[in-house]
């Protein structure tokens, strides 16, 4: 009873301070937000016509000026919009613009107003009147005030030949002495909610300073009720502690007699307790001493039960792990992921859903293995396992797919290609998004061992029914897609597709062919000029291979280079180039016509520590001049491995030969090695050259590039220049070599020759000049 009655008392207080706060906050936010909107809307009209700027602007139709002092009326947070209107209620400017829909009709916010009275009108999104107050803006976020003033001029708008000094100078008349005309109306859209928002920290200031009242509030009131009823609650409680036999010592209370002989009668009771309590523990020692005894014989079996289960279950782990799990990656090996393909395929086909098997394979790994080691290589075919797996979702499969004929250890180093399994495939759509994403995250660089290392992958994608049911015939989809994939350039996926078995063929007749290439001399090459554009002339020519097969014709290089790299052949080809380039030098020489420079491009790998030496012997072989040789290196050829790459371009310097670099910054190494490796020219990639004409990054990029090889001391050329704008922009900024179509494609050796004749292309460069200059 005495805990009922405090808690009424208390509850009244509670229910009196709590009434007040209402009161007091719900009064003070409407008369805050009563006071901020008079306060907002009459410094808005206070700016809009306190000064001639809007009827100026307005009058003489400078827009531009009329939309700066606009814009500057929208500062205040609630101005959302503003509106000018003529005085027909034609909208002349909407700021911002995006809200050129959203206003009302300028007759019903003119209903009812004189032409030079100011008007306020409280609507929602559909035009309708409503409330203003603060339970308007409470409403809905879509409410306005709608301030419309109108713009006035000293000066009559049908008077001609009146100047911005007329209009000022009656503007600045006393108003006895001017007249007023109406030119037009500025609407000012002022947003409730966003006003209710603006006095939200005054309206929480006060709920904060109630809260705290109605706290203390209680806070004495529990103090009050707490010293009434203290003595009595002190009793209940040992009564409690009775109860649950934990109170052992006497009650001792002050207060009225009453309160003193309740608490004489739980003192007796608490003696005849503790008496009976004593004997109990005696009792329950004795038992307690038993069951310990059979508790510790107990513990030390399960103890050792548990030892015997933990040993197997790690021992069947393991086991499991050998089995079924990668070794070099943790992923599943081909053994766990056929089963597990075989299960999603029973799976699939049952529920009638898609499932899409990608096979992965990295880009040129063995030459990663071979440059670094393959410590390195297994760093990075973990760092690859780690990547697949955080892009896939828990339910795909991700698996290190090598031949199952393969122990489970280092004896699988080699192993580049991984499988990934997406079940329950929407559409084939979502199979290409995920082999996007995968390609995003390989190709994002890796540090392994110290070097800075960049991977691409080819994926083939087979989907399930449609390409095969099996898991076999799925895998062997999904191979041929990603080998497809390799061949039409690398860094790519492609879906399996019936078409690209024939393609298989051809291809395999292809390679059969290029080994005999060489020894039946169907390798020619052709030769694209570099013109000087101040001087007039060609400055050096690239040599690029073709080879003219006896039935295909000429086969340009995309489709068999890629083939010979994988084959071994670039190696012997490279050499054939250059010392062919070599020789064509020589017999131009013979004609009496000068080459000064040709440039051969070099492959990646055809860049190993015996290239130095195989360059000399082929420049002693055919005796030209080392400086008419120039190889052109991409930045993957250098970033192998920076000391030996180092090394080998130091020795070719040695030799006397110029070394550029080619499609220089499409790759991804660091852009340090222009300053540590000697080179002596840059080109720029015929991407960047598109670019700087289509947008003005690109173009950014391209000064910077050229400002970089300048700074560094490096020679320039633009290669792929095939359009006036792309000259223009690509002379003017600093890049005066010029290689591309608009001058020449690449052309015979004979077709060379009248192109090397001292000032050949002045004429052209003269037209391409007065074109620009018109």
């Amino acid at each position: 009873m005495v805990v009922t009655i405090a808690g009424k008392i208390n509850a009244l207080v509670i229910a009196i301070v709590v009434s007040m706060s209402v009161l007091v906050t719900g009064f003070t936010s409407i008369s805050e937000y009563s006071l901020e909107r008079d306060r907002l809307l009459s410094g808005l009209a206070a700016q809009a016509t306190g000064g001639p700027d809007l009827a100026l602007y307005l009058f003489f139709g400078a827009e531009d000026a009329l939309t700066a002092s606009v814009d500057g009326l929208l500062l205040p947070e609630p101005v959302h919009y503003a509106v000018i209107f003529d005085t027909e209620g034609e909208v002349i400017l909407t700021r911002p613009s995006a809200n050129r829909d959203k206003k009302p009709q300028f007759a019903a916010l003119r209903k009812g107003l004189s032409q030079a009275d100011s008007g306020l009108s409280s609507l929602d999104a559909a035009g309708h009147e409503v409330g203003g107050g603060l339970p308007g803006a409470l409403l809905g976020a879509d409410r306005y005030f709608h301030l419309t003033l109108p713009l006035v001029s000293a000066v009559n708008p049908m008077q001609e030949g009146i100047s911005q000094e007329d209009f000022l100078l009656a503007a600045s008349r006393p108003a006895a002495e001017k007249a007023r005309h109406v030119i037009g109306y500025l609407q000012l859209a002022v947003n409730q909610r966003a006003l209710l928002l603006q006095v939200l920290p005054g309206i929480l200031l006060v709920i904060v300073a109630c809260v705290i009242f109605a706290l203390l509030c209680l806070f004495l009131s529990l103090a009050f009720t707490r010293r009434i009823t203290a003595p009595i609650s002190h009793l209940a409680k040992v009564a409690d502690g009775i109860s649950s036999g934990n109170l052992e010592e006497p009650v001792r209370v002050s207060g009225s007699g009453e309160v003193r002989d309740i608490a004489n009668i739980i003192n007796r009771v608490i003696a005849d307790v503790s008496s009976y309590k004593k004997e109990r523990d005696v009792d329950h020692q004795l038992l307690s001493m038993k069951v310990e005894e059979r508790n510790v014989q107990l513990s030390r079996r399960n103890e050792e039960l548990n030892r015997a289960v933990k040993q197997v279950t790690k021992t069947k782990n393991r086991l499991r792990q050998m089995a079924y799990y990668d070794a070099l990656t943790s992923l599943p090996n081909r053994r766990l992921f056929t089963e597990q393909l075989s299960l999603l395929l029973k799976l699939s086909n049952r529920n009638s859903q898609m499932l899409a098997l990608l096979f992965l394979d990295l880009d040129n790994f063995k030459r990663i293995n071979d440059s670094l080691g393959h410590s390195a290589g297994d760093l990075l075919l973990r760092e690859v396992g780690l990547r697949l797996s955080g892009c896939v979702r828990d339910s795909d499969v991700v698996a290190h797919y090598v031949d199952n004929t393969a122990k489970i250890d280092v004896s699988r180093l080699g192993g580049d290609e991984f499988t990934v399994v997406l079940n329950q495939v929407d559409k084939a759509e979502s199979a290409a998004l995920v082999a996007q994403r995968l390609m995003t995250t390989l190709t994002e660089p890796m540090l392994i061992d110290g070097h800075e290392l960049v991977v691409t992958p080819s994926i083939g994608i087979a989907l399930a029914p449609e390409h095969a049911e099996d898991v076999e015939g799925l895998l062997r989809c999904a191979d041929t897609a990603m080998y497809h994939a390799k061949s039409a350039g690398k860094a790519a996926f492609l879906f399996y597709d019936s078409s690209m078995e024939e393609t298989g063929l051809e291809r395999l007749a292809l390679e059969n062919d290029l080994r005999k290439a060489l020894e039946n001399n169907e390798l020619v090459l052709f030769y694209q000029p570099q013109v000087d554009t101040q001087a007039g002339k060609v400055v050096g020519a690239e040599a690029l291979m073709r080879w003219r097969h006896p039935e295909q014709g000429l086969i340009p290089p995309f489709r068999f280079i890629p083939l010979a790299e994988e084959m071994g052949l670039i190696a012997a080809m490279g050499e054939w180039t250059i010392r062919e380039a070599c020789n064509q030098v020589k017999r131009f020489a013979a004609a009496g016509v000068v080459l000064p420079k040709v440039a051969v491009n070099v492959s990646a790998l055809q860049f190993t520590p015996s290239f130095s030496r195989k360059v000399r012997a082929i420049l002693e072989e055919t005796g030209v001049d080392p400086g008419v040789l120039e190889l052109e290196l991409t930045e993957g050829v250098v970033m192998g491995d920076t000391s030996t790459s180092v090394q080998a371009l130091g020795e070719l310097r040695d030799l006397g030969v110029s070394l550029s670099i080619d499609d220089f910054g499409t790759g991804y190494s660091s852009l340090s090695y222009l300053s540590r490796f000697p080179l002596d020219e840059l080109k720029i990639d015929r991407s960047f050259v598109v670019d700087a004409v289509e947008s003005e990054e690109g173009a950014s990029l391209v000064r910077a590039i050229v400002a970089m090889a300048q700074g560094l001391g490096l020679k320039l050329v633009a290669e792929g220049v095939e359009t006036l704008e792309q000259y223009d922009f690509m002379t003017a900024t600093g890049a005066t070599v010029i290689q591309g179509y608009l001058f020449s494609p690449p052309v015979p050796a004979d077709e060379l020759a009248p192109l090397l004749s001292p000032w050949h292309f002045q004429e052209q460069i003269q037209g391409l000049e007065g074109n620009i200059q018109r």
